[in-house]
């Protein structure tokens, strides 16, 4: 069993360059290490952080070293498309035994792109990974924490498909024993390889190091706590190996901004100490600029986790235009549609913008305004300094701003508790002064509701989203980190398709109350997504605000997302750039003046690569941005880049 390593934390706190660090680190141990750097973030930057093209395979790493290493960006769709090839045939065949749906109607709906593929393809790579032989260690880069905590349940959950599954199986069965007759015997190989594939998984699960990446920044801490918390909760048998306290500055010299950041760096490192006593301690330094390529990342390694000096050549980029950056106040834009989307990386600042536009537009106008996350790791509580839950909750001592944060668990389960006693009545019937007992069928779907799917958040979101549009009103989704944003983002036309291939096989069977009830959910599920769509491709309904740092890989990951936004018809209005420095504040320091040499080249891109889009500069505080007065110091803090 190879040693298998999970790096988790919020966006934006370098688990990718720390998790690629680790992995080069570990190759070159001994000439017999072989390394596997997976990335399960549907928003990759593994390629961007080592220097090197990455195919959807798994990409042999040249390197100097004892060991090998190789890296895996996961193509979730290929993936999930290749698990279908293998296992098509059996899924179709088992699922068609214990339904109402033909094997044809079953094919087609396995065609569609399935909610919570990016997790059950990053499920099937460790699977495949572990399964190979050929690794001694294996290193995960996950996708910010709600995503990840989605990961580590998904062996359960899929123990509960498997469960549900084999009663399918047992359906002709079932049938001979009530009514005579003799049925084939079935080949349960497929469930039965899987349990035992999914039971070695939860093995490698329960010996795996987690290793908790986090900053010295406020939001970063609170929210890792909360996430080990809720993990521990969930998944008591997985063990927290090792904190890493990433981009902590140690030597700040005479820089006011690195004394204070200096100063963060030993109080959180006190508090971590103290929150995960157990748990090995290790500390990334901030050299001022991005950790690129092997080697850069093979001497931060050695510093972390081997205890060696840091060397690292800070060398100034390039500009890519010689034309000056040149800024302009600006006011905060109106929530002029009644829907608007923030996106972004992880940890670039899209709730503080949320927030942000949120009390600038209710100081402007009198109009109601609410903000919802729907990333399953929230943080609106955290700048509102007030409990923000499921239900809409007045903060800032406003009654017209409210806020809320998707709780998809809870809603998924307040609608199983809805629906079981509709199941249960449909599926014990009279016809014609027959008593009918459906109690087999009542079973199935007791145990299909035990299964929480993968994909929840992106389903679900679409109904909070669309109970909260109404007249005279103003709607900011902060939304989770790019790659579940953008899967959010194409829900609605994907539950448009799914919606009439399931309306289309329910009709055959419409004299069944179960298959009548099942269609009015579909169908009010069509109606709300079908709403959305059309909203989204409305400037006047819907516009979305992308959020980035002037940094290297945020900055790439961007591009990709605005990218992605036009391919869906999407136009984005703006980009707001978070944290930018002051050249002045910091021109007496070398690690700051690294980090505004940095800045400066990204600045000066952007006016190259979005050409005619407003671009928004909010400068670095000294402070967290939290609670109203803060909120109005942000607010009255903007510039446009020109």
């Amino acid at each position: 069993m190879p040693e298998l390593a999970f790096f988790i934390g919020k966006g934006g706190v370098g688990k990718t360059t720390v998790s690629a660090a680790y992995a080069i680190h570990r190759a070159a141990q001994q000439s017999s290490s072989r390394a596997l750097l997976v990335s399960t973030d549907p928003a990759h930057s593994l390629a961007d952080v080592l220097q090197k093209k990455l195919g959807p395979s798994r990409t042999n790493i040249p390197q100097k070293g004892r060991g090998k290493l190789a890296a895996w960006e996961i193509d979730s769709a290929k993936l999930f498309r290749r698990f279908l090839d293998r296992h098509k045939r059996e899924l179709v065949e088992t699922i068609e035994r214990g339904s109402l749906f033909t094997a044809e109607e079953i094919s087609s709906l396995l065609e569609t792109t399935l909610p919570g593929m990016s997790e059950i393809s990053a499920l099937l790579a460790i699977q495949e990974a572990i399964e190979s032989g050929e690794y001694t260690d294996i290193v995960v880069d996950t996708a910010p924490f709600g995503h990840t905590l989605r990961l580590f349940e998904l062996p359960k959950q899929f123990l509960r498909l498997l469960n549900f599954l084999e009663l399918s199986a047992d359906r002709d069965q079932v049938l001979a024993q009530h009514f005579g007759g003799r049925v084939k015997g079935r080949d349960s190989s497929f469930v039965s390889d899987w349990r035992l594939k999914i039971d070695e998984l939860q093995r490698a699960f329960t010996t795996a190091g987690l290793f908790l990446v986090t900053t010295a920044e406020r939001f970063a801490l609170n929210e890792s706590m909360r996430c080990v918390r809720g993990l521990r909760q969930s998944s008591p048998e997985l063990a927290l190996r090792a904190v890493v306290l990433n981009r902590a500055v140690l030597h700040p010299g005479t820089c006011a901004r690195c004394k204070r950041r200096a100063q963060a760096a030993h109080s959180a490192r006190t508090e971590l100490r103290k929150e995960f006593r157990s748990a090995q301690f290790y500390v990334g330094e901030d050299p001022g600029g991005p950790i690129l390529g092997i080697e850069e990342l093979r001497s931060f390694g050695s510093n972390v986790f081997g205890g060696k000096r840091l060397k690292l050549k800070t060398v100034a980029p390039k500009p890519q235009t010689k034309a000056q950056v040149r800024f302009t106040v600006a006011p905060w834009p109106d929530l002029t549609p009644p829907l608007t989307f923030i996106v972004g990386k992880g940890g670039v600042g899209k709730t503080t913008v949320s927030a942000g536009l949120a009390y600038f537009a209710r100081s402007r106008s009198p109009e109601p305004v609410e903000i919802c996350s729907v990333d399953p790791a929230p943080s609106l509580d955290d700048i509102f300094q007030t409990p923000v839950g499921d239900q809409p909750t007045s903060v800032l001592g406003d009654p017209g701003l409210q806020a809320s944060e998707l709780d998809s668990v809870a809603l998924f389960q307040h609608w199983v508790k809805e629906i079981r006693a509709e199941v249960d009545s449909a599926t014990t019937a009279q016809y014609s002064g027959v008593h009918v007992d459906l109690s087999y069928e009542r079973k199935l779907f007791s145990e299909l509701l035990e299964i929480v799917p993968p994909g929840l958040d992106e389903v679900l979101a679409i109904f909070r989203i669309t109970e909260m549009l109404g007249p005279s009103r103003k709607v900011i989704i902060d939304m989770a980190p790019t790659g579940h944003a953008l899967l959010l983002l194409r829900m609605p036309e994907r539950i448009l398709v799914w919606a009439r291939l399931l309306l289309k096989s329910l009709a055959a069977h419409r004299k069944l109350a179960l298959a009548r009830e099942a269609a009015v959910k579909i169908a009010e599920l069509e109606v709300r997504a079908r709403e959305l769509s059309t909203a989204l491709k409305s400037s006047r309904k819907a516009q979305i605000f992308s959020v980035m740092l002037p940094e290297p890989l945020p900055d790439r990951e961007t591009v990709r997302l605005l990218g992605e936004l036009e391919e869906l018809g999407l136009s984005p209005s703006a980009v707001f750039v978070n944290r930018v420095l002051s050249s002045r504040a910091t021109e007496k320091c070398d690690r700051c003046l690294h980090a505004v040499q940095w800045q400066a080249v990204i600045l000066g891109g952007l006016k190259q690569q979005f050409r005619g889009m407003k671009i928004f500069a909010i400068r670095e505080f000294d402070y967290e941005i939290a609670g109203k007065r803060r909120l109005r110091d942000l607010t009255s803090n903007l510039w446009r880049l020109n």
